[in-house]
């Protein structure tokens, strides 16, 4: 362990108030110090301790204080047997501890394979293999734990979430992220650094991709949202090949200058990725030493996210966000049997019909007494995230349905809620914590809700004090003072705007009104609704929860926006209004209809409606629609004329950064459940296919959930897909390709350590199966890559896979 001089550095710099620097590339030093190809670093620890130990040495005396323990892929999925997790970590924290590190890390990467409903790996599972390497680290003297390189945000939650249980170290968690600045399911830094930080994380931030001076946008997106110290571990530049070797282009005197605009937009943890030496890091040591701290550049705000999209309100702010009330069985029958029967898919319509109705983020309540609430709460919040970017927030009066919620979540939750009562605090407040949410707080308590505006101040005073004993910031809270129905106490409408003025003056949070509670029992209720809503936002009401479809209320929101300056030159206000009349903005709309979500009216035919569900995802009534289709229109007619048209416009969509790929993947499925209705009605030896591809993972990497979600999105184009899964070696391939005839092979690689492989199974194909077309791709790849390796073209993304196979079966 740390003695006390080397602790009192490390919480400094956890705390902000010190630099710190990590060391550089471990794989890429190893393969430039003799490892042979295909070799599986964490296994070296055992079989060439020495080789492991010379690079630790060599970071030791470039002057990094961390030293990163050779661990990053030392889960039981990965190493397949060959070794136990805990000798790994055993051997390899002992090899960096002797190289002289000052601080030794205990290394976590991906799992490698994507969670549900995306993949097919559980939550309990993916739990299991990071529960198992924090056992093995809590059996080490580890300083602390980085989890990095990670592209899924519920992924990297789960591994945070399992450490903090299992050990009493610090925990810092950093993200990848593409030349679009996202990760490679979609979610933007902010979201990442404000889901992470609140979630335990003792610092956050991002490592690989790209180079230095590609992720100075990335810290400072990062360093606004943080509440911890934010990391940056660049790569040594591009990646390319000069002989056998792969090299990258940014020395360490290129390195260091890129690396002060980085340290100027908020990071104190540096570091490096692939292609650094000790040379770079030695050069970050010298800047680090002469370098003034930043100001730290987080404001406390409110924020919620989904795994996609960031919600944040300002502390004394009066930004408005609006609480879609509509997932929600109280008082409405067709909900209530949706989920009797299972029906998510009527959630999900639910959800998207109040997104294009402009909510901020939506509530879901799945609460009926018949039910298993924490199953059916969590596998509601997992089809709604799937489809929908908007946060969420989990209604329930269940501890335990909003914690299994919150387990399922991939983003920054909210948990509506917890009250004044000692009960729901002590049974509540742990729940938030331990997921890293903000929190909704009810003002009532044992003795129910006060009649008084400062009996109610007083309640949320406790809860905001209770929740920041359990680790909850401030800025964290919503409180909801309780609107009740106007037609049985009109006196209390008058305390409850008095109560809204009272804790916004007296607390930094935000505040919360179920709106429509106000008109029950009373005629015209979006009228009074509406009224009431105007008169609450200007007595401090941040988060009303309202439908979204009501115009009225809408439009009382919408205006509001003007008058407060929050829409800017009245922009999104005059949009809005685009063709309206006043007949129009005072007529509600009806509930959200069974097939609403892309944004486009209902459909007018079967056609429209195929379309509009693989648009949005939704595959629950696509077979429904597809055998309707299937009584007028000729199978191969209806695949080439509906179901390819509606992906290759989602491929467009994906391409314009307007569709992620967690909704790509979804579209897929969709169109697959179509697929599936055609194929089982066309006559037995017919075949929709649209051609043959054999894919496959290169050898010596065990990465494959690219190539995994390459083969979902081609099958569902219609493709026959042979997956020759992962770490293939060129011989397998060939045979793979003489065996079945077909000449059209997509290969994969994560690692750059494997480009090799890559480059010798081409080379093999084009000796041995002249006429192969070989598409490649993969996370260390780019056009010059794929060129250099000898490949006919190069694939970015799946969508970009299934745009190259349609030119090649043309």
């Amino acid at each position: 362990m740390t003695d006390e001089k080397t602790a009192d550095l490390l919480g400094a710099a956890l705390a902000r108030e010190a630099f710190l620097l990590f060391d550089g590339g471990l794989g890429t030093m190893l393969q430039a110090r003799g490892m042979a190809p295909g070799a599986v670093p964490e296994l070296l620890v055992l079989s060439a301790p020495d080789l492991v130990a010379g690079v630790h040495r060599a970071y030791v005396e470039a002057g990094a204080d961390v030293v990163t323990a050779c661990t990053f892929g030392a889960n039981a999925a990965k190493l397949a047997g060959r070794a136990t997790v805990a000798e790994v970590f055993s051997a390899a924290v002992a090899l960096a501890r002797g190289a002289g590190a000052r601080y030794v890390a205990a290394d976590m990467g991906p799992t490698g394979a994507l969670l549900e409903p995306l993949g097919p790996m559980t939550l309990d599972e993916c739990e299991a293999l990071y529960r198992e390497q924090a056992e093995a680290v809590a059996a080490t003297d580890a300083d602390l734990v980085v989890i990095e390189t990670m592209g899924d945000l519920l992924e990297a939650k789960c591994a945070l979430r399992v450490c903090r249980e299992v050990l009493d170290i610090p925990v810092v968690v950093t993200m990848t992220f593409g030349e679009d600045g996202l990760t490679f399911l979609g979610t933007p830094p902010d979201v990442a650094a404000a889901t992470l930080s609140a979630a335990g994380a003792a610092a956050v931030g991002v490592n690989c991709s790209l180079g230095p001076d590609r992720l100075v946008p990335v810290v400072e997106a990062m360093a606004r949202v943080s509440r911890v110290p934010v990391v940056c571990q660049a790569n040594a530049g591009l990646p390319h090949m000069e002989g056998d070797r792969t090299v990258f282009s940014v020395g360490p005197e290129e390195y260091v200058a890129a690396a002060a605009d980085l340290v100027a937009a908020g990071a104190t943890v540096l570091g490096g990725c692939c292609g650094t030496t000790g040379g770079h890091i030695a050069g970050l040591r010298r800047l680090l030493d002469g370098a003034e701290l930043p100001a730290p550049a987080y404001v406390p705000a409110f924020t919620v996210a989904s795994a996609r999209r960031l919600v944040g309100l300002p502390v004394g702010g009066h930004r408005v966000a609006v609480v879609g009330e509509r997932i929600n069985p109280t008082g409405k029958r067709r909900l209530k049997e949706a989920l009797r029967a299972g029906d998510l898919d009527y959630l999900v319509a639910e959800a998207l019909d109040q997104r294009d109705a402009g909510a901020d983020l939506l509530d879901v309540n799945c609460g009926l007494p018949e039910l298993d609430e924490p199953a059916v709460l969590a596998a509601a919040v997992g089809a709604v995230q799937a489809a929908c970017d908007l946060p969420l927030q989990v209604d329930s009066t269940d501890p335990a349905a909003l914690d299994a919620a919150c387990r399922a979540y991939a983003g920054k939750p909210l948990i509506n809620s917890v009250n004044g009562s000692e009960e729901s605090l002590a049974a509540v407040l742990p729940v938030a914590a331990r997921h890293g949410a903000a929190v909704v707080g009810l003002t009532l308590d044992e003795d129910g809700i006060p009649s008084t505006a400062g009996e109610r101040a007083a309640i949320a005073r406790r809860i905001v004090a209770r929740a920041e004993e359990a680790g909850i910031a401030p800025e964290d809270v919503s409180i909801d003072c309780l609107a009740m129905a106007a037609s049985t106490d009109q006196g209390g409408v008058a305390q409850i705007l008095e109560a809204l003025r009272l804790v916004r003056a007296s607390l930094p949070v935000q505040t919360m009104l179920g709106v429509s509670n106000i008109s029950f029992g009373l005629p015209l209720r979006p009228l009074v609704n509406a009224t009431f809503l105007a008169e609450a936002l200007s007595a401090g009401l941040t988060m009303p929860i309202m439908n979204p479809l009501d115009t009225r209320s809408a439009d009382v929101v919408a205006v509001h926006r003007v008058l407060d300056g929050e829409d800017g030159g009245a922009r999104a206000y005059i949009e809005g209004c685009a063709g309206r009349t006043d007949a129009a903005a005072a007529t509600a709309p009806g509930p959200a209809t069974a097939v609403g979500g892309a944004g486009e009216g209902a459909p007018a035919t079967d056609e429209d409606l195929a379309r509009q569900l693989i648009l949005s995802g939704r595959k629950g009534p696509m077979g429904e629609v597809v055998r309707r289709l299937l009584g007028s229109r000729d199978a191969l007619d209806l695949i080439d004329s509906v179901l390819i048209p509606a992906l290759d416009e989602v491929g467009e969509r994906f391409e314009a950064g307007t569709m992620f790929l967690p909704q790509l993947m979804a579209s897929a499925e969709a169109a697959g459940a179509g697929f599936d209705v055609i194929r089982a009605a066309m006559p037995e030896g017919s075949s929709g296919g649209k051609g043959g591809v054999i894919l496959a993972t290169v050898r010596g990497d065990i990465h494959d959930i690219g190539k995994n979600i390459v083969r979902m999105l081609l099958e569902n184009y219609g493709y026959d897909v042979v997956d020759l899964g992962r770490d293939v070696p060129p011989e397998a391939v060939l045979a793979a390709v003489e065996e079945t005839g077909i000449r059209v092979v997509g290969l994969s690689a994560l690692m750059t350590t494997t480009v090799k492989a890559m480059a010798e199974t081409v080379e093999l194909l084009r000796e041995r199966a002249p006429g192969t077309f070989v598409f490649v791709g993969g996370a260390v790849l780019n056009p010059e890559y794929a060129e250099m390796v000898g490949a006919d073209a190069y694939a970015k993304d799946a969508a970009e896979s299934a745009r190259i196979l349609s030119e090649v079966y043309a």
